[in-house]
C-alpha cells in the first residue's frame, strides 16, 4: 500500500486497507508510510509490515549521504518484502507511483488519469483503475480495492480507540474532558478559518452554554492557537503527540476545524464535529460520517473569510443540544 501522507489522507485509507485484508486473508500487505504516522499505521491497520519515509527531509537534504543512505535501506527492504508482487497507490503522486516501480512491483495498481494528481505518476502505474471522482475520498479508495480484489465487500468502519488509550500525557489531558476543541490550523493557509472568528466563536459558546473552549495546536502552529486562545479567553492545549492529540479529542464534547488531520482524527474517533470548509468540497473530503455537521462558505466564494461566525455558531448549538 502506497499512501505516504498526510494524516487526514492516511485515515481516509484505512477503510481501503481494511477491505483488502478482509478480501486477501493470506496475502502479507505492507504499508509505505511518512514516520510521523507510522505509530497509527502500525497499531490500527491490519497490515504485516510498515515501511517509514522521510520524503521531505530527503528532498531538504539531497546532497546528504545520510539521505541516500536512508534511501538505500528503505529500498532493500521494500524489494524483499514487494519485488515480483503487487502495488497499490491510493496517492496518486508521482513519489508513491515511483515508489511502487523502485520496490520492484510487477502489478502496479493506482487511479486512471482522470482521478490523479499528478499525471506524470501514471508512467509507473500499469493497472490503472477509473473510479468516480464524484465520491468521497474513502470511497474512492474503497474502490480502488475491490478493483485490486475483485470482490465487492462494503467500505468497513475503521476503530482507533486503541490508538488513544492511556497516552503518556492522558492524566494531564483527561482534565479537560467534555471541552469544546477549537483547532485552528491545517496544512494549507487557504483551509485556515481567521483566528479572530475562532477567537469569538470561543466567547459565544462560553457565554450561551458554559463549556470551556481549548485550543489544539500542532508543529508549527503554537503562535496561531495563542492568537485564538487570548481573542477568545480560551484554554491553549498543552504540546501533545500524535496519540496524546487523539486521546484529546475522544474526550471533547465537539470539534471545531477546517479541513485538517484533526478534524478527521476526530471523526473517526466518533466524536461530534463541525467541518469548515472553503476552497475544499465536503462531498469529497468532508469528515466521513459527518458531512451534515459541515459549514461551506456560500455560493461560489470557496474562501474561508465568507464563513460567518453565526454560521458556524448555529451548527455548534444545534450539536451541543
Amino acid at each position: 500500500m502506497l499512501r505516504l501522507s498526510a494524516l487526514g489522507d492516511v485515515l481516509h485509507t484505512l477503510p481501503a486497507v481494511a477491505l483488502l485484508r478482509e478480501a486477501l486473508p493470506a496475502t502479507r500487505l505492507g504499508w509505505v508510510v511518512e514516520a510521523p504516522y507510522r505509530e497509527l499505521v502500525e497499531m490500527v491497520a491490519p497490515v504485516d509490515a510498515v515501511f517509514s519515509v522521510a520524503t521531505k527531509r530527503w528532498r531538504r537534504e539531497p546532497l546528504q549521504a545520510s539521505t541516500w543512505s536512508a534511501i538505500a535501506e528503505v529500498r532493500r527492504d521494500l524489494v524483499a518484502f514487494a519485488a515480483g508482487q503487487s502495488s497499490v497507490d491510493f496517492q496518486g503522486l508521482i513519489k508513491s507511483a515511483l515508489t511502487g516501480s523502485l520496490a520492484g512491483a510487477t502489478l502496479r495498481y493506482g487511479f486512471a488519469a482522470p482521478a490523479i494528481r499528478e499525471r506524470l505518476a501514471t508512467l509507473f502505474i500499469n493497472r490503472p483503475v477509473e473510479v468516480d471522482p464524484g465520491l468521497h475520498i474513502v470511497e474512492i479508495n474503497a474502490s480502488l480495492a475491490r478493483a485490486v480484489t475483485g470482490r465487492d465487500l462494503p467500505t468497513p468502519r475503521i476503530d482507533l480507540t486503541s490508538f488513544c488509550a492511556d497516552p503518556s500525557g492522558a492524566v494531564e489531558l483527561a482534565l479537560l474532558r467534555g471541552s469544546v476543541v477549537l483547532n485552528p490550523g491545517a496544512g494549507q493557509r487557504a483551509k485556515m478559518w481567521p483566528t479572530e472568528r475562532f477567537g469569538q466563536l470561543a466567547r459565544l459558546i462560553r457565554q450561551e452554554s458554559g463549556i470551556a473552549c481549548i485550543v489544539v495546536w500542532g508543529p508549527g502552529e503554537k503562535m496561531l492557537a495563542e492568537e485564538v486562545s487570548v481573542a477568545g479567553d480560551a484554554f491553549l492545549a498543552p504540546e501533545t503527540n500524535l496519540r496524546e492529540l487523539a486521546f484529546l479529542l475522544r474526550q471533547a464534547r465537539l470539534v471545531v476545524s477546517g479541513d485538517s488531520g484533526p478534524l478527521h482524527l476526530a471523526a473517526a474517533l466518533g466524536t461530534n464535529v463541525v467541518g469548515l470548509y472553503g476552497p475544499t468540497s465536503v462531498a469529497r473530503n468532508g469528515p466521513w460520517g459527518q458531512l451534515e455537521h459541515c459549514v461551506e462558505s456560500p455560493g461560489d466564494m470557496k474562501e474561508m473569510n465568507s464563513i460567518s461566525v453565526d454560521m458556524v455558531f448555529e451548527k455548534v448549538k444545534e450539536l451541543l443540544n
